[in-house]
């Protein structure tokens, strides 16, 4: 994402993904998170990253394509969703996509 142009923050799980963005969230346009963390899961930082900020830009990615979990927080209000495995081409467009959406 770097090579891309994108400045990046990375956590190493859900409670330091809520951490940075509770501390940083005016300067984040975009997250990009994975539904199976270490601590607190996809899904509850999901709903504490939206409790920071309702117009959370949001990419769920996952390695399962059918759940009711990711069925909820879809509906629930993120942007797109990647299936793992993805290469950064996909994850380009996808980003592009979301970051190119009024909001």
């Amino acid at each position: 994402l770097n090579k891309l142009g994108y400045e990046t923050l990375i956590a190493a799980d859900g409670e330091q993904a809520i951490d940075i963005f509770r501390k940083k969230s005016g300067s984040i346009d975009l997250v990009i998170l994975d539904m199976i963390m270490p601590g607190i899961g996809g899904r509850e930082t999901f709903y504490k990253l939206k409790e920071i900020d309702p117009d959370v830009r949001v990419i769920i990615s996952s390695g399962f394509s059918e759940d009711a979990v990711l069925a909820d927080i879809m509906e629930s209000g993120a942007d797109e969703f990647i299936q793992k495995p993805f290469n950064i081409e996909k994850l380009s467009v996808i980003i592009e996509k979301v970051m190119n959406r009024q909001a």
